[in-house]
């Protein structure tokens, strides 16, 4: 109580003059959305933007409190304190300072001193669990069903949970002579609902659904969900207008999905992809312990929270009609040696980044079957070899192919691809410090590796004898050739690597290396030094390409 008393004490008073507003960000979403494994938080102070929580912290719905019933949470746990990260067991940063702090930020020039003189503050509450599918966190609540796995369960709630909090917030600015309304809607969810061949899954017991019609029911899931909570929510706040939803676009089959929902719902808009920011294999857990991949490091939270910040302030204060990167149209040249594809770039020129990111590929004789996350395949199915992928214009690239694609034949794009750098062949693995082991390469890969130890941990796979594979999170010259360094107990299903298997480096997030010039500044900078090289760096705010599969080569 003494930490709540220190917090309610220091939120800063709003400045003098006009009535004082506070504006609502609501969240919902699964693990990404709750910061799971995110840890330690990089936000564990006030940041000085002037933004909101409740006194219970930006995770509004808790396991332990009321889950089911949240009108029964305590009130004095709904004070307006300043906005920062808090642990919750597994649980830590969140995409809350990023977003809000960056957004606060635009609007007063980026100039902290003008905050004191801000009328306006942002209040920020995230409903969602980690592992959650699209109808478990509506108002079907379908976590209380009785076919849902019993760990499953937890008390269901979480929409009640968003439209109470919202109740909460209007008692707390009526107590605080402040306007109190909803600016805008965060969706991080998708994982939950990917099936085990690519598909989608509507529920946990019904079938999978195949892409095409997977995907068609998570768009209109989305749209559907949006206009409900839209309407509940202003149902309470009091507004007229349609509450707008941002979204990212998330790693499984419903990705896609969620880039359909915004162009088919004008009130919806993708922000883009978060596979730039680092995974959790980088956060700590517990001595000795790592995250998920799947996860996010503390920085990536904040770092994505920015990206959805920059994006909500341009098009909620600047109206602007905003477009993530995406592939436009994709046009075989007459000579049939080539594809050139136009984008929609939001701030051009392209660039081919493989300083920051890794470069993407998958070496062949000849070329390459990925490159810069870009695959080509033909009408059976099987892959073309790429010689190259080039910026010929400001918002064009140009694959060249290996061989001309034959006369009447089609080919289709997809972009995103895990595999970074083939490492070669293991020359031995030998035991190293600290219970650790290594893998000697045959060669150097040092100048290869860099922009992947300079982002963290990565990880080795086998491609050949049996597969395995591990993170990396420290590597060393020796006589000339490259050591890797990883702790046995991270091996996946304990399969050990052998001398003689053929090796790739390889990112937590299928990738490409495609991104515009996007000049925006950030309003935090990286501050975990413990892994990496970016401590102290600001977050680039550049926009990366879309995810995406099956673009038909027109002729």
């Amino acid at each position: 109580m003494k930490a709540i008393l220190f917090l309610l004490l220091s939120v800063q008073v709003f400045a003098e003059g006009s009535r004082p507003s506070i504006s609502g960000i609501w969240l919902m979403g699964q693990s990404l959305c709750d910061g799971s494994e995110s840890l330690p938080v990089v936000t564990a102070s006030d940041s000085g933007w002037g933004n909101l929580a409740f006194a219970r912290g930006v995770r509004t719905w808790l396991p332990n409190d009321h889950p089911s019933e949240p009108v029964l949470r305590a009130s004095e746990l709904f004070k307006l304190v300043p906005l920062l990260a808090q642990t919750n067991g597994g649980l830590g940063e969140t995409v809350a300072n990023g977003l809000a702090d960056h957004w606060q930020a635009a609007r007063v020039g980026n100039d902290k001193a003008l905050i004191s003189q801000a009328t306006s503050r942002f209040l920020v509450a995230c409903a969602g669990q980690g592992g959650r599918q699209i109808q478990e966190l509506s108002i079907a609540d379908l976590s209380t069903d009785a076919r849902t796995p019993e760990s499953r369960r937890h008390g269901g709630g979480y929409y009640r949970t968003s439209l109470d909090d919202a109740r909460r917030a209007m008692t707390q600015a009526k107590a605080m002579g402040a306007d109190f309304r909803i600016s805008a809607l965060y969706w991080m969810q998708g994982e939950g609902n990917g099936g085990p061949t690519g598909g989608i899954m509507p529920t946990r017991w019904d079938a999978e659904l195949p892409p095409v019609q997977g995907l068609a029911w998570y768009r209109d899931q989305l749209i559907a969900y949006r206009k409900k909570w839209s309407a509940d929510l202003c149902a309470i706040t009091g507004q007229s207008a349609e509450l707008p939803l941002f979204t990212y676009q998330t790693l499984g089959p419903a990705g896609e999905a969620q880039l359909m929902a915004a162009d088919a719902d004008k009130h919806i808009w993708l922000v883009g992809p978060h596979y730039a920011v680092p995974s959790a294999i980088n956060s700590r857990t517990k001595p000795g312990r790592h995250g998920d991949p799947i996860h996010l490091s503390a920085d990536g939270e904040r770092w994505w929270g920015e990206q959805v910040g920059k994006v909500m302030h341009r098009v909620l204060d600047r109206g602007e009609d905003w477009q993530p990167l995406r592939p436009r149209s994709a046009k075989l040249a007459a000579s049939r040696d080539s594809i050139l594809i136009d984008f929609i770039v939001p701030r051009p020129p392209l660039v081919l980044d493989t300083a920051f990111l890794a470069r993407q590929e998958i070496a062949v004789k000849g070329g390459f079957t990925s490159l810069a996350g870009f695959r080509i395949r033909d009408t059976t199915g099987q892959l073309l070899t790429l010689t190259a992928v080039e910026v010929s214009a400001p918002t064009q690239v140009r694959l060249r192919l290996a061989q001309p694609l034959p006369a009447g034949q089609t080919c289709r794009i997809s972009y995103g691809h895990p595999y970074a750098q083939a490492l070669g062949t293991i020359a031995a693995v030998r035991s190293g410090p600290e219970q650790t082991e290594e893998l000697i390469l045959m060669s150097s890969y040092a100048e290869l590796l860099q922009p992947l130890l300079a982002e963290g941990a990565f990880f080795v796979t086998s491609i050949s004898g049996q597969i395995t594979r591990v993170p990396i999170r420290a590597t060393c010259e020796h006589k000339g050739v490259t050591v890797l360094r990883y702790d046995p107990s991270e091996l996946r299903n304990g399969v050990p690597f052998v001398a003689g298997q053929e090796i790739v480096a390889q990112r937590s997030f299928s990738y490409g290396n495609l991104r515009d010039s996007d000049p925006e500044r950030s309003t935090h900078t990286f501050a975990d030094a413990t892994y990496g090289s970016r401590a102290g760096q600001s977050y680039p705010l550049w926009n990366w390409c879309v995810l995406f599969g099956d673009m038909i080569a027109d002729e």
